[in-house]
């Protein structure tokens, strides 16, 4: 059972939410909160498993309430929604306490897979957040110089940009899923970058892949 608590200072927001995720097998939600301030004693008290937060809130943002929680209690999952417009400041919030991230349009079933996911310990963008980071990086010079990646490891980089977990890429490229993870560090590794999702940023910026 995935153990959730909804963080948004809008009531008809969190009432939505509740509906919504309360009826999905395997989900129960254990709380909810108006705002960072409010929500922080509620993690420490009832220890959930994903925390979803809104990106905007008074007292204490999304991002600021993920950073602290995330100093506490780190295992504790966090999955950022925003229905504001997606800004170079909301992309930076990525990896620094934020697991998730994506934009309150999204559909229920999307939703649902975004949680699932965040849950198993992955990271997850929402399309929204992808298509935010190509614009920005059409922006941006990518005149950097990274090691050239192998036609392997061009294909692994393809599909970390999707939703497809190790196992989903091991099957489409017929490997293994320990030769996908050995494929992943090499790209980490080559690229700069400390995890899956600032590698896609970074595969974005320099042009080596896109996204339609």
């Amino acid at each position: 059972m995935i153990r959730l608590l909804i963080v948004d200072d809008h009531e008809i927001v969190r009432h939505g939410l509740k509906l919504v995720l309360s009826q999905v097998d395997g989900f129960t939600v254990v709380g909810d909160a108006a705002d960072g301030a409010e929500a922080l004693p509620l993690i420490y008290d009832l220890v959930p498993d994903v925390v979803l937060l809104d990106w905007k809130m008074p007292r204490m943002d999304g991002l600021t309430t993920a950073r602290r929680m995330k100093r506490e209690m780190a295992s504790i999952r966090t999955l950022l929604l925003s229905g504001a417009p997606i800004d170079s400041a909301a992309l930076d919030a990525l990896d620094k306490g934020v697991d998730g991230f994506v934009h309150k349009d999204i559909d229920p079933d999307s939703l649902v897979h975004a949680i699932r996911r965040v849950a198993a310990g992955e990271r997850y963008l929402g399309a929204e957040i992808i298509q935010a980071l190509i614009e920005r990086s059409q922006r941006q010079n990518t005149a950097e110089v990274v090691t050239p990646l192998s036609e392997r490891e061009q294909e692994v980089l393809a599909l970390m940009a999707t939703p497809a977990t190790y196992r989903d890429i091991a099957e489409q490229l017929v490997i293994g899923e320990e030769t996908v993870r050995t494929y992943v560090k090499r790209i980490l590794t080559k690229l700069n970058q400390p995890n899956r999702t600032q590698a896609v940023i970074a595969a974005l910026r320099l042009g080596l892949i896109s996204i339609d």
